[in-house]
């Protein structure tokens, strides 16, 4: 298979993991136009550190660009039109495109939990809960809700960025559960070290100002960040893509849309099924390589499926310590771990490798 999509306008949306390397690849031979209402690239691999009031390493979407066919609209999507291949946005504009790559990634899901959307801060929300963290009268609690690795970075980052707030997570099963026996006793012994309460077996019923209500209890909370799951925007669906029960697009092994094969969708847009290595989930660690090979795919650089094989999970645990758990190709765990100068310089390696390969 060839791209045919050398010399056309191919339309990207969204300008995360997925999105900038599709468009920074797939400009070096088209005309690409990405549309993302922000002008710096939204780390969210690093959200736990803005949110702990570390400052932000974010590049500009134009430095990543530059040099490429690419032109950057910064706006929202709100419409699509697949039959007329076109893209409406919130500014007025419409994009008609020959291809399109969607790529808008997830948002924070509340499971309909009364209160959480109004009380709680989703990790989007970062920058809000440091400056909550910073400007409030008197320290208090900061209640995390999820036990995977966004709660689990939350939790501990604001944990040694504020020792004076009291930090408590809480979980409806247990807090990296999924991780080897070696590995999660890490993370715990790494929390209990930094006074982190956990909650596990706990599954939140209601949020309000004061704290959640949890089947486990009553749990005091200032702040509440909520961590506990994602889930695609609606957009794909609403459109008429063929999407999974979870609002995933359904994709081939070109990451084309079943049902509209001009479309490519990438990242936690997509429901990506990898023969040997199985439904891939969301998360940066697959979203790059999406990106990477939809751009390359479209600047007609390859014309094999897409292939995928995963290799470790990391963790940052605040400032000193991190997690880098060893897995095999279809994302189950090994026993061996690495931790302390070595876990955190190779999370700081994989982390850092991110941004060099947007382009």
């Amino acid at each position: 298979m060839t791209s045919k999509a050398n010399g056309k306008h191919i339309v990207v949306l969204g300008a995360g993991c997925a999105g900038l390397p599709a468009a920074t690849r797939a400009g070096k031979h088209n005309r690409v136009t990405l549309v993302a209402p922000e002008t710096r690239f939204r780390h969210r691999v690093r959200q736990h550190e803005t949110a702990a009031g570390h400052p932000a390493r974010r590049p500009a979407v134009a430095e990543v660009v530059r040099g490429r066919g690419v032109r950057h609209v910064q706006a929202r999507a709100t419409e699509l039109d697949l039959a007329g291949r076109k893209v409406l946005l919130d500014t007025g504009e419409t994009l008609a495109y020959d291809t399109l790559v969607y790529a808008l990634g997830s948002r924070t899901a509340w499971h309909g939990v009364p209160g959480a959307a109004e009380h709680a801060y989703g990790a989007e929300r970062a920058t809000e809960i440091s400056e909550r963290l910073r400007t409030a009268d008197r320290p208090g609690t900061v209640a995390v809700v999820g036990g995977g690795a966004t709660g689990i970075e939350m939790a501990t980052e604001i944990a040694e960025a504020h020792p004076e707030w009291k930090v408590r997570i809480v979980t409806a099963g247990q807090v990296g559960g999924w991780f080897s026996a070696r590995g999660r006793a890490h993370v715990l012994a790494v929390m209990a070290g930094l006074g982190v309460e956990v909650h596990e077996q706990a599954t939140v019923t209601a949020v309000d100002p004061e704290g959640l209500d949890t089947t486990g209890g009553r749990i005091p909370g200032d702040i509440v960040v909520w961590a506990a799951s994602m889930e695609p925007l609606p957009l794909a669906a609403e459109a008429g893509l063929t999407v999974n029960a979870a609002g995933r697009a359904v994709v081939d092994g070109y990451l084309r849309s079943v049902s509209h094969p001009d479309v490519h969708v990438i990242g936690d847009a997509a429901e990506v099924t990898v023969p040997g290595t199985g439904t891939l989930r969301m998360a940066c660690a697959t979203a790059l390589p999406m990106g990477r090979y939809v751009g390359r795919l479209l600047a007609g650089r390859t014309g094999k499926p897409f292939a995928f094989r995963y290799t470790a999970q990391c963790l940052s645990l605040g400032r000193r310590e991190a997690l880098v758990q060893l897995i095999h190709g279809d994302d189950s765990m090994r026993p061996r771990v690495l931790t302390g100068r070595t876990g955190r310089l190779i999370k700081a390696l994989i982390v850092n490798a991110v941004v060099w390969s947007l382009r």
